[in-house]
């Protein structure tokens, strides 16, 4: 009976120790940033100083500990720690963007612009900088942002932030067509956000502004043989929308302006986004359905905060690459499969 029970045990505690080497150690890290998403930044700053005791010099925990030190509202601290940061060889854009964080709180626009433009320099195709300077320039009411936001299309066309911020941007001007183009890319490049819905919205009403008026072509980009070419396709498909702009009569007008374009455009003016729409008309996805998730309102994902601090967001389904043509300015960063 003792033989039995003393095999029991010790089977029992072998099993108990191989669930324990079987089951992975976080690392501090990981431990601090599972604060982080769950709002206990105080813990997450406990955990972080106490690595950084052993590894001074690691730049993710010093990135992580100033991040969640502007999380805490601990400003002073925070700066403190992520300023040196940008300094360092090693230093990467999520460097940047923190130490941005504090100058845009502390309202120091010269310095943030300073921030940015070094950035730039180091990081020439970075869209996520691009984006954040002209949301700076545009806070301050400098219509170059549009500049920014356009150059970080180009540069990194993956980068779904410059597309809604330059969508947005155009929605409010009299221009009726580079925002439902920049629109539609970047709901296809970031799908069920707080921006996502919102930018549906824009796009609805977007169609309705384009409509409004019989003569397409006032107050738009005429310069632009694209732009012609795409107001000369759209503009006779106005029996389309003869019962208002809706989800419905939107996937007719779509689906006849990308047979259209192709009839009559075929290779003139590489667009990737009409390339896109081409597959899913074959495969029969632009239909209803397809539409109707553009337009309406659908679930809305709430990204996790983490300490990582994800800003960049970069997406596939629309894997937009630089063109060589020069035709046309901005269709030179475009091209088609």
């Amino acid at each position: 009976m003792k033989r039995v029970l003393l095999l029991t045990f010790v089977l029992l505690v072998a099993g108990l120790t191989a669930m324990a080497q079987s089951t992975p150690e976080k690392t501090p890290q990981e431990t601090a940033r599972a604060f982080t998403n769950q709002g206990d930044y105080t813990n997450a700053i406990v955990v972080l100083n106490s690595a950084l005791q052993k590894d001074q010099q690691n730049l993710e925990l010093l990135k992580d500990l100033a991040f969640n030190y502007y999380l805490n509202r601990d400003y002073t601290k925070g700066e403190a720690i992520a300023k040196p940061l940008i300094e360092r060889p090693d230093a990467d854009v999520q460097s940047y963007q923190i130490l941005a964080l504090f100058l845009k709180i502390e309202d120091e626009a010269k310095e943030c612009d300073r921030l940015y433009k070094n950035g730039l320099k180091r990081w020439p195709r970075s869209g996520v900088l691009y984006s954040e300077y002209g949301e700076v320039l545009w806070a301050q009411q400098d219509y170059a942002a549009i500049k920014e936001w356009e150059k970080g299309i180009e540069t990194d066309p993956n980068y779904a932030g410059n597309y809604y911020n330059a969508a947005k941007y155009y929605f409010f001007t009299y221009d009726k067509v580079w925002g439902l183009l920049y629109g539609e890319v970047f709901v296809n490049l970031e799908s069920y956000t707080k921006r996502t819905a919102e930018m549906k919205q824009l796009l609805l009403e977007g169609y309705k502004k384009l409509f409004t008026t019989a003569n397409m072509q006032k107050d738009q980009d005429t310069k632009s043989a694209f732009i012609i070419a795409y107001l000369n396709v759209i503009s006779p498909l106005n029996f389309a929308i003869k019962d208002g702009v809706t989800a419905e009569s939107l996937t007719v007008l779509r689906t006849r302006f990308i047979i259209n374009w192709f009839n009559t455009y075929p290779g003139n003016y590489p667009f990737r986004l009409f390339d896109y729409q081409r597959q899913l008309l074959k495969g029969g996805s632009l239909a209803r359905p397809a539409t109707c998730r553009l337009f309406r309102p659908g679930r809305i994902r709430t990204a996790m905060t983490t300490a990582a601090l994800q800003i960049s967001r970069r997406a596939g389904s629309l894997n937009c690459q630089r063109d060589s043509t020069t035709r046309f300015p901005r269709l030179s960063k475009w091209t088609t499969l």
